[in-house]
Protein backbone atom coordinates (compact mmCIF):
# COMPACT_ATOMS: atom_id res chain seq x y z
CA UNK A 1 0.00 0.00 0.00
CA UNK A 2 1.68 3.59 -0.54
CA UNK A 3 1.07 5.97 2.22
CA UNK A 4 -0.45 9.61 1.59
CA UNK A 5 2.65 11.10 1.29
CA UNK A 6 3.63 8.31 -1.69
CA UNK A 7 0.52 8.96 -3.13
CA UNK A 8 0.66 13.05 -3.11
CA UNK A 9 4.73 12.09 -5.11
CA UNK A 10 2.55 10.34 -7.39
CA UNK A 11 0.24 12.33 -8.22
CA UNK A 12 2.57 15.23 -8.72
CA UNK A 13 4.70 13.05 -10.94
CA UNK A 14 1.68 12.45 -12.64
CA UNK A 15 0.88 16.07 -13.08
CA UNK A 16 4.10 16.63 -14.39
CA UNK A 17 4.39 13.92 -17.09
CA UNK A 18 0.72 15.72 -18.54
CA UNK A 19 2.42 18.58 -18.12
CA UNK A 20 5.61 17.75 -20.24
CA UNK A 21 3.10 15.56 -22.80
CA UNK A 22 1.10 18.72 -23.23
CA UNK A 23 3.53 20.64 -24.03
CA UNK A 24 5.20 18.48 -27.07
CA UNK A 25 1.70 17.07 -28.10
CA UNK A 26 -1.98 18.97 -26.70
CA UNK A 27 -0.96 22.26 -26.70
CA UNK A 28 -0.60 23.94 -30.02
CA UNK A 29 -3.71 21.56 -31.95
CA UNK A 30 -5.72 22.63 -28.86
CA UNK A 31 -4.46 26.01 -29.04
CA UNK A 32 -5.31 26.08 -33.43
CA UNK A 33 -8.39 24.42 -32.68
CA UNK A 34 -10.11 27.26 -30.40
CA UNK A 35 -8.74 29.89 -32.09
CA UNK A 36 -11.21 29.08 -34.60
CA UNK A 37 -14.23 28.73 -32.15
CA UNK A 38 -13.34 32.09 -31.23
CA UNK A 39 -15.98 33.91 -32.25
CA UNK A 40 -19.66 35.53 -31.51
CA UNK A 41 -21.90 33.75 -28.83
CA UNK A 42 -19.16 31.44 -27.70
CA UNK A 43 -16.75 33.75 -27.19
CA UNK A 44 -18.98 35.76 -24.75
CA UNK A 45 -19.98 32.89 -22.65
CA UNK A 46 -16.12 31.61 -21.57
CA UNK A 47 -15.24 35.48 -21.70
CA UNK A 48 -18.26 35.86 -19.02
CA UNK A 49 -16.98 32.79 -16.99
CA UNK A 50 -12.92 33.80 -17.31
CA UNK A 51 -13.60 36.86 -15.05
CA UNK A 52 -14.34 34.56 -12.11
CA UNK A 53 -11.23 33.75 -12.42
CA UNK A 54 -10.02 37.49 -11.40
CA UNK A 55 -8.07 36.92 -8.00
CA UNK A 56 -9.43 40.39 -6.82
CA UNK A 57 -12.78 38.76 -5.60
CA UNK A 58 -11.71 36.09 -4.02
CA UNK A 59 -8.96 38.69 -2.38
CA UNK A 60 -11.37 41.58 -1.96
CA UNK A 61 -13.78 39.31 0.08
CA UNK A 62 -11.69 37.45 1.81
CA UNK A 63 -10.74 40.79 3.47
CA UNK A 64 -13.95 41.66 4.33
CA UNK A 65 -14.95 38.93 5.83
CA UNK A 66 -11.90 38.39 8.25
CA UNK A 67 -12.38 42.02 9.13
CA UNK A 68 -15.97 42.34 9.34
CA UNK A 69 -16.94 39.30 11.63
CA UNK A 70 -13.70 39.14 13.53
CA UNK A 71 -15.84 40.25 16.75
CA UNK A 72 -19.06 38.27 15.94
CA UNK A 73 -18.32 34.88 14.35
CA UNK A 74 -14.34 34.48 14.62
CA UNK A 75 -14.85 30.93 12.32
CA UNK A 76 -16.12 33.12 9.54
CA UNK A 77 -13.93 35.92 9.99
CA UNK A 78 -10.79 32.75 9.93
CA UNK A 79 -12.21 31.37 6.67
CA UNK A 80 -12.01 34.93 4.62
CA UNK A 81 -8.16 35.38 5.86
CA UNK A 82 -8.09 31.51 4.95
CA UNK A 83 -9.10 32.54 1.46
CA UNK A 84 -7.73 35.42 0.87
CA UNK A 85 -3.68 33.64 1.95
CA UNK A 86 -4.38 31.11 -0.18
CA UNK A 87 -5.44 33.31 -3.22
CA UNK A 88 -2.51 35.84 -2.52
CA UNK A 89 0.27 32.87 -1.85
CA UNK A 90 -0.46 31.16 -4.81
CA UNK A 91 -1.08 34.43 -7.11
CA UNK A 92 2.62 35.77 -6.08
CA UNK A 93 3.76 32.44 -7.09
CA UNK A 94 2.46 32.38 -10.15
CA UNK A 95 3.42 36.02 -11.01
CA UNK A 96 7.41 34.97 -9.88
CA UNK A 97 7.26 31.68 -12.08
CA UNK A 98 6.11 33.83 -15.41
CA UNK A 99 9.05 36.26 -14.44
CA UNK A 100 11.54 33.63 -14.84
CA UNK A 101 10.03 31.23 -16.88
CA UNK A 102 9.13 33.30 -19.91
CA UNK A 103 6.79 31.43 -21.76
CA UNK A 104 5.44 32.85 -24.59
CA UNK A 105 1.92 32.91 -24.57
CA UNK A 106 -1.02 31.59 -27.58
CA UNK A 107 -1.20 35.18 -29.41
CA UNK A 108 2.33 34.80 -30.10
CA UNK A 109 1.96 31.56 -31.68
CA UNK A 110 -1.13 32.87 -33.66
CA UNK A 111 0.28 35.36 -35.02
CA UNK A 112 4.18 35.09 -35.27
CA UNK A 113 4.76 31.26 -34.58
CA UNK A 114 6.66 31.76 -31.40
CA UNK A 115 6.01 28.81 -29.09
CA UNK A 116 7.70 27.87 -25.77
CA UNK A 117 10.07 29.29 -22.88
CA UNK A 118 12.86 31.67 -22.71
CA UNK A 119 14.12 30.84 -19.08
CA UNK A 120 15.43 33.19 -17.25
CA UNK A 121 14.61 36.19 -20.56
CA UNK A 122 12.30 38.82 -17.55
CA UNK A 123 9.71 39.81 -19.86
CA UNK A 124 7.81 41.59 -17.77
CA UNK A 125 5.23 41.94 -20.68
CA UNK A 126 1.92 40.08 -21.25
CA UNK A 127 2.89 37.98 -23.82
CA UNK A 128 5.96 36.54 -22.34
CA UNK A 129 3.71 35.41 -19.34
CA UNK A 130 1.48 32.22 -20.12
CA UNK A 131 2.98 29.86 -17.38
CA UNK A 132 1.71 29.16 -14.83
CA UNK A 133 -1.80 30.35 -15.84
CA UNK A 134 -2.54 32.79 -12.56
CA UNK A 135 -6.11 32.44 -13.28
CA UNK A 136 -6.55 28.97 -12.68
CA UNK A 137 -4.10 29.31 -9.85
CA UNK A 138 -6.90 31.51 -8.24
CA UNK A 139 -9.80 29.07 -9.29
CA UNK A 140 -8.59 26.34 -8.27
CA UNK A 141 -7.10 27.84 -4.97
CA UNK A 142 -10.82 29.23 -4.04
CA UNK A 143 -12.50 26.43 -4.89
CA UNK A 144 -10.47 23.62 -2.98
CA UNK A 145 -10.33 26.12 -0.25
CA UNK A 146 -14.22 26.82 -0.16
CA UNK A 147 -14.79 23.06 -0.46
CA UNK A 148 -12.72 22.67 2.55
CA UNK A 149 -15.10 25.24 4.24
CA UNK A 150 -18.17 23.97 2.66
CA UNK A 151 -17.53 19.92 1.94
CA UNK A 152 -21.61 19.56 1.10
CA UNK A 153 -20.77 21.95 -1.99
CA UNK A 154 -16.99 20.58 -2.85
CA UNK A 155 -18.38 19.04 -6.26
CA UNK A 156 -19.79 22.45 -7.27
CA UNK A 157 -16.82 24.13 -6.28
CA UNK A 158 -14.09 21.86 -7.99
CA UNK A 159 -16.50 21.62 -11.21
CA UNK A 160 -16.63 25.84 -11.02
CA UNK A 161 -13.05 25.92 -11.09
CA UNK A 162 -11.84 24.15 -13.39
CA UNK A 163 -14.38 25.48 -15.68
CA UNK A 164 -12.77 28.94 -15.30
CA UNK A 165 -9.35 27.18 -15.85
CA UNK A 166 -10.64 25.60 -18.92
CA UNK A 167 -12.11 29.08 -20.40
CA UNK A 168 -8.43 29.99 -20.83
CA UNK A 169 -7.55 27.47 -23.04
CA UNK A 170 -10.51 28.17 -24.70
CA UNK A 171 -10.35 31.73 -25.46
CA UNK A 172 -6.69 30.77 -26.29
CA UNK A 173 -4.86 33.14 -23.74
CA UNK A 174 -3.18 30.27 -22.26
CA UNK A 175 -2.29 26.36 -23.47
CA UNK A 176 -3.36 23.26 -21.13
CA UNK A 177 0.19 22.77 -19.44
CA UNK A 178 -0.31 26.45 -18.48
CA UNK A 179 -3.53 25.72 -16.32
CA UNK A 180 -2.69 22.30 -15.45
CA UNK A 181 0.45 23.63 -13.74
CA UNK A 182 -1.83 26.53 -12.69
CA UNK A 183 -4.07 24.49 -10.66
CA UNK A 184 -1.82 22.26 -9.34
CA UNK A 185 -0.13 25.52 -8.22
CA UNK A 186 -3.35 26.34 -5.90
CA UNK A 187 -4.23 23.23 -5.01
CA UNK A 188 -0.71 22.88 -3.18
CA UNK A 189 -0.98 26.01 -2.05
CA UNK A 190 -3.89 25.36 -0.13
CA UNK A 191 -3.00 21.79 1.02
CA UNK A 192 -0.32 23.53 2.78
CA UNK A 193 -1.46 26.88 4.46
CA UNK A 194 -4.25 24.47 5.41
CA UNK A 195 -2.43 22.08 7.26
CA UNK A 196 0.52 24.39 8.36
CA UNK A 197 -1.74 27.74 9.80
CA UNK A 198 -5.96 27.20 8.96
CA UNK A 199 -6.95 23.89 9.90
CA UNK A 200 -6.39 23.58 14.00
CA UNK A 201 -7.66 27.03 14.57
CA UNK A 202 -10.44 26.42 11.87
CA UNK A 203 -11.68 23.79 14.15
CA UNK A 204 -11.37 25.57 17.29
CA UNK A 205 -13.71 28.01 16.33
CA UNK A 206 -16.00 25.45 15.02
CA UNK A 207 -18.24 26.19 12.36
CA UNK A 208 -20.97 28.88 11.32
Amino acid sequence: MIDERGQKQLLLAATLLFGLLSFFFFDQPLTLFFHQLDIGLWHSIWKAITKAGQSEWYLVGGLLLFAGFWKWNRWLSLSGLFLFSTVAVSGLASDLAKVILCRARPKLFLQHGIYGFDLFGWHFDHAWQSFPSGHSATALSAALTLSLLFPRFRPVFVIAGSTIAASRVVLCQHYLSDIVAGSALGAVTVALLYQRYFRNALDETGTI
